[in-house]
C-alpha cells in the first residue's frame, strides 16, 4: 500500500498554538507524512507535520543522542519518499536499515502510537538493492578507482596535512600525463615507487619535485591503508552512480542500501567513499532546477565522521557539492548527534531540520543544547526544555515549505515505519543481493593493465636492456680473450724455424767465434801475413 501524499491538514478545534503549527505544515501538493504535532505533551492529530516533497533536495539534517529514535526517522523519510517515487540511498553502518526489503509486524505498541497520531499504518515492504564496499560483506560490490576518487578525498582518508595532501596531487597531475591510470592502490604504490628512482626523481623534478620524507610518509600511509583490507574499494568495475536513480516497475523508487559493519573499524574509508559518491552525482547528473519531486535523496549517517580533522580544501569541496547539488535534482540529508558536528557553512545549506533527544548531563552537553535551540526560528516552544524530554520516537522539526520559507517549530510525534524495524539478517540480504541484475555486473573484480603492470612491463623490459648489454660486453671480453690466446698459441713461421733450430745455433757459434778471432788479431796485431 503506498501513501496519500496530499491529505489536507483541518485546523478546527486546535488550540491557538498548535493551529498555527498545522497551517503551516497544510501543502498543497505532495508531501511526507511524519507524524502528529506534540503540546505540552500531547499529540494532536489535527495537526499533521509534513514535509513538501518538492522540498526534498533542500537538504536536511537529522540529529539526536544515541538511542532517541534517528534510525528509525531515516527508515520513515526513506519508506515515503520511495512510495512517491523518489530514489533513495542510506548508509546502513550498524546494520539496521536492511528491514526496509521486508514487511513489519504489527503490534500493540504501533496500534497505540498511530492511533495517538491519527494515521493509518499497514505493513509494506519496499523495493531495495543491498551494496557493500568493494565486496566486504554481503551485497553488491561497490567499487571506485582511485583516479577516480581523486586525491583530495584520497588525502582525508590517508589522513594526510596539507604539504602532504599538495604533494599527492602531484603525483596524481603526474601519472596522468604520463598515462599511468591508478585504478587500484598497488597501481598508486608502483607509481610512488618508481618516483624514488633516479629516473623518476628527475622526472618529478620538471613538476616541482616532493622532498624523500614526504615521498617516504606517502609510501608508507598507502601501504598500511592497502594493508587494513581497503585495497577492495578501489578497483574495477568502477561503480555507475546512475544505478541509484532507478525506480521499480510499480513507480516506486529503489532503495539502495550500503552495508557497513565490515568497515566499522575504517569509519574515515566509507564517510569519505560517500562523499565520493556525491561528488560523482554532481560530476555526471544534468542540470534540473526546482523539479517537482528530487531524483534522488541521499542520508548520511555517521556524518561527523566526514568533516573530522578534515584539511580547508576537503571542507570548501564539501560546501561547493552540497551548495549546488540541488539544482541536479539530489537531496542530501546529515546524520549526526549534534549540529555541532557539521560546520556552520554546510548547516546552512540544511533546509529541513529534525532532532531528536539532547542530553544536558555535562558542559559539553549543555553547550550543544544552547547550539541546536539557535538553529530553529523563534517559536512558543521553550525548545531547552523541550529538546531535553522529548521520548523515543519524538522530534522537533521545522522545514522548507513550498513557497521557500520555514514552517513553524514543531515537536512532532512520529509515525512508525511501514516495513521492518531491525536487519533482515546476513543470509537474507546476501540472497537478494545475488538474485539483483546488477550483481553479475559487479560481483568480479577486473586487474586490467594499469600503472602497475605498465610500469612493472617498463621495469622488465630496462632489465633485460641492461642484461642484453651486460651479456654483450661479457662476450666482446671474450672474445678478445680468445685472439688473444690464439695468437699466443699460433704455430712458427719458417724464418722462426731456422733461426731457431740447433744447426743455425751451432754455425752461428762457430762463426762467431772465428770471426772474433779474425777482429782480434787485426786489432791487436798478431794475425799472421
Amino acid at each position: 500500500m503506498t501513501e496519500d501524499l496530499t491529505a489536507p491538514a483541518a485546523t478546527s478545534g486546535l488550540p491557538g498554538q498548535v493551529a498555527a503549527i498545522a497551517a503551516g505544515y497544510a501543502f498543497d501538493g505532495p508531501a511526507l507524512e511524519l507524524g502528529a504535532a506534540l503540546w505540552e505533551g500531547t499529540p494532536y492529530p489535527g495537526a499533521p507535520v509534513r514535509i513538501p516533497l518538492g522540498m526534498m533536495n533542500r537538504h536536511g539534517l537529522v540529529a539526536g543522542a544515541t538511542g532517541t529514535g534517528k534510525t528509525v526517522t531515516l527508515q520513515l523519510l526513506a519508506e515515503q519518499l520511495s512510495a512517491g517515487g523518489v530514489p533513495v540511498f542510506l548508509a546502513d553502518i550498524k546494520g539496521d536499515v536492511s528491514g526496509v526489503a521486508a514487511a513489519g509486524d504489527a503490534n500493540d505498541k504501533i496500534s497505540q502510537r498511530m492511533g495517538e497520531i491519527g494515521q493509518e499504518w499497514e505493513p509494506e515492504a519496499f523495493p531495495a538493492e543491498f551494496y557493500s564496499l568493494g565486496g566486504a560483506g554481503s551485497g553488491i560490490p561497490l567499487r571506485a578507482t582511485v583516479t577516480d576518487f581523486g586525491p583530495l578525498l584520497l588525502a582525508k582518508v590517508l589522513g594526510l596535512n596539507q604539504t602532504q595532501e599538495q604533494s599527492l596531487a602531484l603525483i596524481f597531475h603526474y601519472a596522468d600525463g604520463k598515462g599511468l591510470e591508478l585504478v587500484d592502490l598497488k597501481d598508486l604504490r608502483a607509481v610512488l615507487a618508481y618516483l624514488t628512482t633516479d629516473e623518476g626523481k628527475a622526472e618529478l623534478k620538471e613538476l616541482g619535485g616532493i622532498s624523500s620524507a614526504t615521498m617516504g610518509v606517502l609510501q608508507r600511509t598507502v601501504t598500511a591503508f592497502e594493508a587494513q583490507g581497503a585495497d577492495l574499494f578501489f578497483g574495477e568495475p568502477a561503480f555507475d552512480t546512475s544505478e541509484l536513480l532507478r525506480t521499480h516497475a510499480d513507480g516506486r523508487g529503489v532503495m539502495s542500501v550500503l552495508e557497513l559493519p565490515s568497515v566499522r573499524e575504517q569509519p574515515q574509508v566509507f564517510s569519505t567513499f560517500l562523499m565520493w559518491l556525491l561528488a560523482e552525482l554532481f560530476q555526471t547528473l544534468p542540470e534540473v532546477g526546482d523539479a517537482e519531486r528530487p531524483k534522488l535523496v541521499f542520508f548520511f549517517d555517521e556524518a561527523h565522521l566526514l568533516f573530522k580533522d578534515a584539511s580547508k580544501a576537503f571542507l570548501e569541496s564539501i560546501v561547493q557539492t552540497v551548495r549546488l547539488i540541488r539544482s541536479k535534482g539530489v537531496g542530501v540529508f546529515f546524520v549526526t548527534q549534534t549540529p555541532k558536528d557539521v560546520p556552520e557553512d554546510v548547516l546552512a545549506q540544511l533546509a529541513n531540520r529534525v532532532q531528536h533527544a539532547l542530553r544536558a548531563h555535562t558542559p559539553t552537553d549543555q553547550r550543544n543544547l544552547k547550539a541546536a535551540v539557535k538553529t530553529f526560528p523563534t517559536s512558543e516552544y521553550d525548545l531547552e526544555e523541550v529538546l531535553t524530554t522529548l521520548g523515543t520516537g519524538e522530534a522537533v522539526m521545522t522545514v522548507m515549505s513550498e513557497s521557500g520559507a520555514p514552517t513553524p517549530v514543531a515537536a512532532t510525534r512520529l509515525r512508525a515505519p511501514r516495513s521492518r524495524m531491525g536487519p533482515l539478517g546476513d543470509d537474507a540480504v546476501d540472497a537478494a543481493a545475488k538474485a539483483s541484475l546488477l550483481y553479475g555486473r559487479y560481483a568480479e573484480a577486473v586487474d586490467r593493465e594499469s600503472a602497475y603492470e605498465r610500469l612493472e612491463a617498463a621495469k622488465a623490459a630496462h632489465e633485460a636492456e641492461e642484461a642484453q648489454a651486460v651479456a654483450a660486453a661479457e662476450a666482446q671480453a671474450a672474445e678478445a680473450k680468445a685472439a688473444k690466446e690464439a695468437k699466443a698459441a699460433a704455430p712458427e713461421g719458417i724464418v722462426d724455424q731456422v733461426v731457431g733450430s740447433g744447426i743455425f745455433k751451432s754455425l752461428a757459434r762457430s762463426m762467431g767465434t772465428q770471426l772474433g778471432r779474425e777482429i782480434s788479431r787485426t786489432l791487436f796485431g798478431t794475425r799472421r801475413r
